[in-house]
């Protein structure tokens, strides 16, 4: 789609690169926030996941400050806004509600699996690490040759493990807000990187976007 997604090459060259590390700075900065109330959590809770939570944020923080300039990149108001709320509405998770003895060790079970998973593909993914829809480059190893977009499939299984450690009605729409937002924001990322050559041969070869079997 024509204008979907492009660089605003209007700026000058100095002032995109303002513009683009001030940004890193920013993303980076918010990555760091969550990291210090991880590691905040572990301090309290002395749960050794909290110390895998740590690590995929302190991950994010580094991935921030070190990604390449995007070839790419949406300018659609809308495709921020699902990045945006997608990143940031598990922070609305409560631990309350329900909180059945199977779901404690169940729920344990998926989050690990998922912050593994989460730190798998963001270490793979390195300097193509993005917020919002953007080509900077196509990845396709480790976790990549699994499903397309599995940083979003691991958030299923964190979100899983959360709801059922503790579930109420405002969790389980929390959780279909941050999932819906993602799978908007996979649409989108797909949007703009079928602007690369390369990208048609990659979803021939890993048929799943997010959960195999399934999407």
């Amino acid at each position: 789609m024509p204008g979907a997604a492009r660089v605003q090459h209007a700026l000058p060259p100095r002032t995109q690169q303002i513009v683009r590390v001030s940004a890193n700075i920013v993303g980076a900065a918010g990555a760091a926030y969550f990291a210090y109330v991880t590691l905040s959590a572990y301090f309290h809770t002395h749960r050794p996941i909290g110390l895998l939570f740590f690590a995929q944020q302190a991950v994010v923080v580094v991935a921030y400050l070190v990604r390449r300039p995007a070839n790419a990149v949406t300018l659609r108001f809308g495709d921020w806004l699902l990045a945006f709320v997608g990143t940031f509405s598990p922070v609305l998770l409560r631990p309350d509600g329900a909180h059945p003895s199977w779901g404690l060790s169940t729920g344990l079970a998926l989050q690990l699996a998922g912050v593994l998973f989460a730190l798998w593909s963001l270490t793979t993914l390195g300097r193509s690490f993005g917020f919002a829809a953007a080509d900077r480059g196509l990845v396709s190893r480790g976790p990549y040759a699994i499903v397309r977009h599995p940083i979003y499939a691991s958030y299923v299984l964190l979100l899983a493990g959360y709801l059922v450690q503790s579930f109420s009605l405002r969790n389980v729409l929390v959780a279909l807000l941050a999932t819906g937002c993602d799978v908007g924001r996979i649409r989108a990322e797909e949007r703009v990187l079928a602007q690369n050559p390369a990208h048609s041969a990659y979803c021939r070869r890993v048929r799943w976007r997010m959960l195999p079997g399934v999407w």
